[in-house]
């Protein structure tokens, strides 16, 4: 009888360490999603993208009826082309001015030494002077005037220049682009259809570097740390198990309680932390597929 007692303890202990698990969490697989909305309005004239496609990071999947945004182009250089006619020649302006104030500088020259040999009265010299200051003050204020329209027509060229930037910038938002390689999830416009600025066109999500999200808990979370090396198990179901290496990219830092309503002192074992595994997917893996962390 005791023999009897003693194989029925070897066989359960057999059972037990056979029913050990060879994962220390689990969790379902997931991918960086990133939505490409319209940044301009218009219609969509091309949208070349389906579901399920792959597409790489810059390529350009779209366009947005960029008709209009030209036609302010061509307004816009047209009026650039006005202002730049209207600039002033300065020193042609101020040649004729300037050749009488020399010629005012030269008889006040003159008089002056006339004047210094007794050989003419007081008055010309200083009627000479005053003329000379006269042309001075206008060759100045005439300065003054054609620097004044000079900047103010400047300064219109270069607004008129930020206009055609902000044009261009508007232009190029029409062509749609992905920021990201990755699988289109969904599609949410056709070609032909008018898009509002903010519409979300498609979804894509980075398929190629996945990640699992696990929950470990406090004992566990002793043993884990950002950067480690662990083995992640895709499930296939039926069995069927694919392993891939993983790296430890994020530990959240605010515990949960599992579940979510029961927050009594009597299930802290149920207190449990957020983890995220990264791995390299070769293909196998999709997204909401469950997986399994040895660490």
């Amino acid at each position: 009888m005791r023999n009897i007692w003693m194989a029925v303890a070897v066989l359960t202990l057999l059972a037990c360490s056979k029913k050990e698990k060879e994962y220390d969490a689990t969790g379902i697989f997931e991918a960086t999603e990133t939505v490409v909305s319209a940044e301009q309005s218009g219609v969509l004239l091309t949208f070349a993208v389906n579901e399920g496609d792959r597409v790489e990071q810059y390529r350009e999947i779209g366009l947005i009826d960029t008709t209009q945004l030209w036609l302010k182009v061509r307004q816009l250089r047209a009026t650039k082309n006005v202002y730049a006619r209207q600039k002033p020649d300065r020193d042609a302006q101020i040649a004729a001015i300037q050749q009488q104030l020399a010629k005012a500088q030269m008889e006040q020259q003159r008089y002056r030494e006339l004047v210094a040999d007794g050989a003419a009265p007081r008055k010309l010299l200083d009627d000479a002077v005053s003329q000379v200051k006269v042309l001075q003050k206008q060759l100045d204020a005439q300065k003054s005037s054609l620097n004044n329209q000079l900047s103010t027509l400047d300064a219109q060229l270069s607004t008129v220049d930020v206009q055609v930037n902000q044009l261009y910038d508007q232009l190029r938002k029409c062509h749609i682009t992905v920021p990201v390689s990755g699988t289109v999830l969904e599609k949410y416009a056709e070609r032909g259809e008018f898009v509002a600025t903010g519409k979300p066109l498609v979804k894509i999500a980075d398929t190629d570097h996945m990640f699992i999200r696990a929950y470990v808990t406090s004992a566990q979370l002793q043993q884990v740390k950002i950067g480690q090396k662990v083995k992640v198990f895709a499930d296939f179901g039926n069995g069927q198990k694919n392993v891939y290496d993983g790296t430890v990219t994020w530990i959240s830092s605010r515990s949960e309680f599992t579940p979510k309503t029961i927050l009594t002192d009597d299930e802290r074992a149920d207190l449990v932390y957020a983890v995220k595994i990264g791995v390299k997917n070769n293909g196998t893996i999709k997204i909401g597929m469950y997986g399994e962390v040895k660490f």
